[in-house]
């Protein structure tokens, strides 16, 4: 990493994925940037608010001003608003967790959710992460609805991810990747098996507008003992519909209403 910015955003990723915090020689270890130019920066971003020291000379770690921004941003877009209600309906019906993605140039990103489950097994992971394009539910929905070629391209672009980080069932070969998003779009949504998270089965269908790209994604997982296919199959209707009615209702959001670009695209601006 050499440019300041790239440094800066390489640290943020990297404390974001170390709540207990993580030392500057770490840090630099792990970006492969001088301690000295590290110090430098985490100086800057301590005096910004942005990170903190759990002690003197210790473990640096964010603080909640950047979640801060985030959230701020997510509502002033209004997707929440737009989205919850409809959201909690389902949570309910299905007894599992509902969530809900966006799209965002090439990423996948889980930005709300209802949990349904009120007891026993639970999977409630955190928000505002980017969704694993070749293994989740999320990724295959999306990919679904585009070209073999825009969906290979995304994949490509992200990665399969290191083998044993995703569940047993992930695949391993962009070929199997797309056999998974052909099957998806034969029955207009998708499901998947121990293949994000071990012991996790999932199924998601894309929110969109006729004749656009999906601006989103809406899910539904649970575990893989609960949630079985007979399960999933019979949700089907439901999840559609729901998808269908998040469609409709998204054009209250602005950030709905930018029509992203198909994957592989690049977006034309007006003079």
């Amino acid at each position: 990493m050499n440019g300041i910015l790239e440094r800066t955003l390489g640290i943020f990723e990297l404390l974001a994925a170390q709540s207990d915090g993580i030392e500057l020689a770490a840090i630099a270890d792990a970006l492969d940037i001088p301690r000295s130019a590290v110090h430098r920066l985490l100086t800057d971003l301590v005096r910004c608010g942005y990170v903190r020291q759990s002690r003197e000379h210790g473990e640096y770690m964010l603080t909640t001003k950047l979640v801060s921004l985030g959230l701020s941003f997510l509502g002033n877009t209004g997707i929440v608003d737009v989205a919850q209600p409809l959201l909690d309906r389902l949570a309910e019906i299905s007894g599992e967790l509902v969530r809900l993605s966006v799209v965002d140039g090439s990423r996948l990103t889980w930005v709300a959710r209802a949990q349904g489950a009120r007891q026993g097994l639970r999977y409630d992971p955190d928000m505002g992460s980017d969704a694993q394009i070749s293994c989740s539910s999320s990724g295959h929905a999306w990919m679904l609805a585009l070209t073999d070629e825009e969906a290979l391209a995304l994949v490509a672009q992200q990665g399969l991810g290191a083998p044993g980080q995703f569940g047993p069932n992930a695949p391993t070969t962009l070929q199997a990747v797309l056999e998974q998003v052909q099957a998806a779009r034969q029955r207009g949504y998708s499901m998947t098996h121990d293949t994000y998270t071990a012991g996790l089965s999932a199924m998601a269908a894309p929110v969109r507008l006729p004749g656009q790209p999906p601006m989103g994604i809406i899910s539904i997982a649970g575990p893989s003992a609960r949630f079985t296919e007979e399960r999933m199959l019979a949700l089907a209707p439901q999840l559609l519909d729901f998808a269908s009615q998040m469609a409709a209702a998204s054009r209250a959001s602005p950030f709905f209403n930018r029509r992203p670009p198909a994957a592989g695209r690049q977006p034309i601006y007006a003079p």
